[in-house]
């Protein structure tokens, strides 16, 4: 064998033993030379397909693909720009099975530099498209759920750019995803907290390394408000380094609202039973009381009609009655907090309230360096209730807010409607020092004061309390502070109406 056919036999050799199905084509698509592994897929002889035209073989293989032609084959644009092409065909072969094809067409040129040749190599890319087609869904779905879920979910890459916020995510945080791309991962959260988050995240002893537990935090939205949210996070990794963050954000407001209400309802509810038992345990007490006490004033004051003249006995009696008579107030006010009296109801305006109270101090004297503002409603308010229980609550108010500023500072008395829950509003406002804390769950407790002896019984506010229970209302602190308190009086409105008005009046 010759040199020339020696070499000619390798480079067959070689050419049959390509693990693509490949074949030679003249640049009219004539096949003249095809390897063995393209007679595999084809499943036929090398005498069938030597000498035939590309395209017909193609129509044998798959009979119900549609091939480009023209200028689009690709055998065309390798032999014209004389470098190579790519093409992707999803075939159904003759058997009836689904493929992907990725066929190659590269150009050998002449010594003249024009295409001789072009050698075509197929490549069976199922599985790839297979598994690219699943990815495809999984991200698909993975993306549906993100954007679906009611929680907020981001995440942000290593320099805390935002790189994924799902619809909840810019409800919240009041940002688009467009508009996240322009802020960093800092900007969502309180000066420091950011960082903090980050630590917890690194540190093993805090859960699972990477994974931080359910956390309440606070988040900032695009107007600078301050948000309570329940957040979970975790660092993303990719072949064992920090690459991202996600976090998942749930709102607090509506859960921490609910919270309050209820411990508010539940403390109601407490309070309510107290002040049921001790008013129980008061009426008794006041009846008990009530019977020797009328005793020792009836005789006291018998005592002192008989006697005569300058007698030192006359003064020790002055103070027996003196002290009976507080007593006997204070057993008065015992009755009025068991609700041992009739209340006497009628309608009336909440503003002729506020004045007939303040008519009634007797000591003007207490507002000498108490500067009043009566911030009255400019329309009829009227409210069916007993009016002269609710003066002495006014009265007891008024009396306690100007104990609280020492005489000196400025007392405001404010009344208002919301016609839309048919309620009516008064409120005391002092510039005092405030109720402490750990005073504010007692400041309703019947023998509760922080006065000195003698100043105070501690019933004036259980019988507010008491007062406006029995006329379908409510008693509360509205707002306490460094600044002064607010006191709220809660009552059931009614309609602005000349019959009620008449019927009030006989």
């Amino acid at each position: 064998m010759t040199q020339k056919e020696t070499e000619l036999d390798w480079r067959l050799r070689v050419f049959d033993s390509l693990s693509y199905p490949t074949r030679i084509l003249k640049p009219d698509g004539t096949i003249i030379a095809v390897n063995q592994r393209f007679i595999e897929i084809i499943d036929g002889s090398t005498e069938e397909i030597i000498g035939k035209k590309c395209n017909d073989i193609n129509r044998i293989h798959a009979p119900d693909q549609q091939f480009p032609s023209g200028e689009d084959c690709p055998l065309y644009k390798a032999v014209k720009y004389k470098t190579g092409q790519s093409v992707v065909f999803n075939i159904v072969d003759r058997n009836g099975k689904q493929k992907w094809e990725d066929r190659v067409f590269s150009p050998i040129l002449g010594d003249n530099g024009e295409v001789r040749y072009v050698i075509e190599s197929v490549r069976d890319i199922t599985r790839v498209k297979i598994l690219e087609k699943m990815y495809n869904g999984m991200r698909q779905l993975i993306d549906n759920v993100v954007q679906s879920s009611v929680s907020a979910i981001m995440a942000a890459d290593r320099q805390g750019n935002i790189i994924l916020m799902n619809a909840a995510a810019e409800k919240l945080f009041g940002y688009t995803a467009q508009e996240a791309n322009e802020v960093n991962i800092e900007d969502f959260y309180p000066r420091g907290v950011a960082r903090e988050i980050m630590r917890k995240l690194r540190d093993p002893d805090i859960g699972e390394k990477g994974k931080l537990p359910v956390t309440n935090v606070h988040i900032l939205t695009r107007n600078g408000q301050e948000i309570p949210v329940e957040m979970t996070a975790a660092i993303i990794y990719e072949d064992g380094k920090e690459s991202a963050t996600a976090a998942i954000f749930n709102d607090l407001r509506e859960r921490l609202a609910v919270e309050k209400q209820l411990k508010e309802a539940q403390s109601q509810v407490i309070q309510t039973e107290k002040m049921a038992s001790l008013g129980r345990l008061a009426a008794g007490v006041a009846h008990e009381i009530n019977n020797p006490l009328t005793s020792i004033l009836l005789y006291s004051n018998i005592m002192q009609e008989k006697m005569t003249g300058e007698n030192s006995v006359r003064k020790n009696l002055d103070y027996i009655i003196e002290d009976a008579e507080r007593c006997r107030d204070i057993v008065k006010n015992l009755l009025a907090y068991s609700r041992q009296t009739n209340p006497k109801k009628e309608v009336f305006l909440i503003n002729a309230l506020v004045n007939e109270s303040l008519g009634l101090i007797r000591d003007q004297k207490l507002f000498l360096h108490v500067k009043v503002i009566k911030d009255l409603a400019d329309y009829p308010i009227y409210i069916d209730a007993d009016r002269n229980q609710l003066c002495q609550v006014v009265i007891n108010l008024i009396m306690n807010a100007i104990d609280a500023m020492a005489g000196n500072g400025l007392l405001t008395i404010r009344t208002y409607g919301v016609p839309r829950t048919g309620k009516a509003y008064l409120e005391v406002c002092d510039t005092g020092c405030g109720i402490p804390e750990e005073n504010l769950s007692k400041v309703f407790d019947p023998f509760f004061t922080t006065k000195a002896p003698g100043k105070g019984t501690g019933l004036g506010l259980s019988m507010a309390y008491g007062i406006l229970e029995e006329n379908k209302g409510r008693i509360s602190v509205k707002e306490t502070g460094p600044a002064g308190t607010t006191i709220m009086m809660q009552l059931p409105a009614l309609a602005d109406c000349e019959g009620l008005l008449f019927d009030s009046i006989g």
